[in-house]
């Protein structure tokens, strides 16, 4: 009897380990101090010794149920967006920059080839977030994790200057509430997905004319990620007062989370178009308005709150940084909350 035996295939993650360091590579800045492959990963913060007060950010997340769908589409290069992002996203919130990340798999059998399609994608969210890439664990389970099913998640460090720090404490009444385009259902909401459609390969495959594409494919877009985008604002000058990652709770729990109390968001549903698979979502489940803005992003993956006054301003310094961008409504007095109108 040995550990391969057992179901551990330790030459495997030897393999793996090789065919992800491509990847790694892809993501790699000046501060980092380690190679890949050792017991830690080493970051130098000297570059930002100048700050006042530098600040550490942290953000950690998984991908969730969406996992299933990379299961049946037997499609792994696009998960590990969405793990960065879910991290990442969260730290440009606070106005952080991200400087690393790790990321974590568990699976039942440890096929090396699919492990490097997972961690490519992985890599490409840290390049899209400017993040390293700087270690990992690929952790083999049998008999606890099927053979052909994972489990992913990460764990990012971002910084920032304490007085540069987004926490929404001055959101005033009268102020704009910006939001910036999703690129689909991200990666929240998939139990109740999975629950309103068939999750066969048969299903997933069909072609829907209003999505432009199957359902599969709709449903599969990786998580935007808005680091790029939050910077761009901040160098035009705007001061961003507060920012909101729309993730699982949908408009009524993430925005009110940026919020002072006795300030409610006031949001105009019309302010821009639902994407096609929130109405095909809402109509093939007979899933109520009040719930779907609850559970799902609705087409706007970051909501910022700006002075009156740089509203336009942001909304123009979104769309040279590539991005969709709305006004959706505006900061009132009021019980801490949303008010969809």
């Amino acid at each position: 009897m040995d550990y391969k035996n057992s179901g551990v295939d330790i030459e495997a993650g030897y393999k793996s380990v090789e065919l992800i360091k491509e990847h790694i590579k892809k993501t790699m800045r000046e501060e980092v101090l380690t190679n890949i492959g050792g017991f830690s990963g080493a970051f130098s913060m000297t570059k930002f010794k100048d700050m006042e007060n530098p600040t550490l950010v942290s953000g950690t997340d998984g991908v969730g149920t969406k996992l299933k769908l990379a299961f049946i589409l037997d499609k792994h290069d696009t998960v590990g967006i969405d793990c960065v992002a879910m991290c990442v996203n969260d730290i440009a919130c606070a106005g952080g920059e991200p400087l690393f990340f790790l990321d974590y798999i568990a699976c039942g059998k440890n096929y090396p080839e699919k492990i490097a399609q997972i961690v490519s994608g992985v890599a490409a969210g840290c390049v899209q977030s400017d993040a390293a890439l700087i270690g990992g664990e690929t952790a083999e389970m049998p008999g606890f994790y099927p053979v052909d099913e994972y489990d992913l998640a990460g764990f990012a460090v971002g910084v920032v200057d304490q007085k540069d720090l987004i926490t929404g404490a001055n959101i005033k009444n009268g102020d704009t509430l910006v939001g910036i385009a999703s690129s689909g259902v991200h990666s929240n909401g998939f139990s109740l997905v999975r629950k309103i459609f068939d999750m066969s390969e048969k299903s997933l495959n069909r072609y829907f004319p209003d999505l432009g594409r199957t359902l599969g494919e709709t449903l599969i877009e990786p998580t935007k990620i808005y680091v790029k985008a939050l910077r761009s604002v901040k160098e035009s000058g705007v001061v961003i007062k507060g920012a909101s990652h729309i993730t699982g709770g949908g408009f009524y729990e993430n925005i009110p989370r940026m919020l002072p109390d006795g300030i409610a968001a006031k949001i105009n549903k019309n302010a821009y178009d639902v994407p096609p698979i929130f109405r095909l979502m809402a109509s093939e489940g007979k899933v109520e308005e009040h719930v779907m803005y609850n559970t799902y992003n609705m087409g706007i993956g970051m909501v910022l709150a700006v002075d009156s006054a740089d509203a336009d301003k942001t909304v123009a310094a979104l769309k040279a940084a590539g991005e969709n961008a709305y006004i959706l409504g505006e900061a009132v007095t009021g019980e801490k909350g949303v008010i969809l109108c």
